[in-house]
């Protein structure tokens, strides 16, 4: 189990990066072109923040889910975020008048509704395994694998989490190795096994990928 000395992307080990260039020496390659690990810090958000967040962000550019995020905020007066109960007792309507979709309204209040059922539910994420969070979280409407693995990774700082849903990691995985076809998620799976237990930064770096200029992937 999480311990509060079990290292994370926050406090990554000094070898980590030695030890993906020595198991995947492509890799190894893609992090001298990038430069070293420097994944943002996360703002400090509450994990109910960070949740709602990630639900209204979903398939919308940036701008315009700030845009939206800050409108959610502004129902409730203070710097604080809103607790569950707070959320709960604004209706569906006027969840929407900020400009959230009927179905992310209902995913909002439906995450909401869990965390009062279980004082628990949000609270011991941190004593919890990967796996155990993924469970937990999608277990509520609207929150899919892929949304609990970006939280795992962006909030919680969690060191190997590999997303084989994301397109984006597909593709940067196709380009690296040259592969003739996108893989499977059941590929990468396989694949990200060298990269254990750090493949959230493989991730990380495999994302940079995605914005380096042809031209580098060329001379390669």
């Amino acid at each position: 189990m999480p311990t509060d000395q079990t290292p994370t992307l926050r406090t990554l080990p000094p070898t980590v990066l030695s030890t993906l260039r020595r198991r995947d020496p492509r890799l190894g390659w893609l992090i001298k072109q990038v430069g070293p690990f420097a994944m943002a810090a996360p703002l400090e958000r509450g994990h109910l923040e960070a949740l709602v967040r990630s639900i209204v962000y979903q398939q919308l550019s940036g701008k315009a889910a700030a845009t939206i995020f800050g409108r959610f905020r502004a129902l409730w007066d203070g710097e604080a975020f809103p607790s569950a109960e707070q959320i709960l007792a604004r209706d569906e309507p006027a969840l929407r008048a900020c400009g959230l979709s009927t179905a992310k309204a209902r995913y909002v209040h439906a995450l909401c509704q869990a965390v009062v059922r279980d004082p628990h539910f949000l609270s011991d994420c941190s004593a919890q395994t990967d796996e155990e969070i993924i469970l937990k979280l999608t277990s509520v409407r609207g929150i899919g694998r892929w949304s609990a693995e970006m939280f795992l990774m962006f909030h919680l700082g969690r060191l190997d989490v590999w997303p084989v849903g994301d397109l984006g990691v597909r593709k940067a995985m196709q380009r690296l190795h040259n592969l003739p076809m996108l893989p499977t998620p059941k590929e990468l799976s396989l694949m990200g096994a060298r990269y254990a237990p750090y493949r959230s930064v493989a991730s990380w770096y495999l994302w940079r990928l995605l914005e380096l200029p042809d031209e580098v992937l060329v001379t390669r």
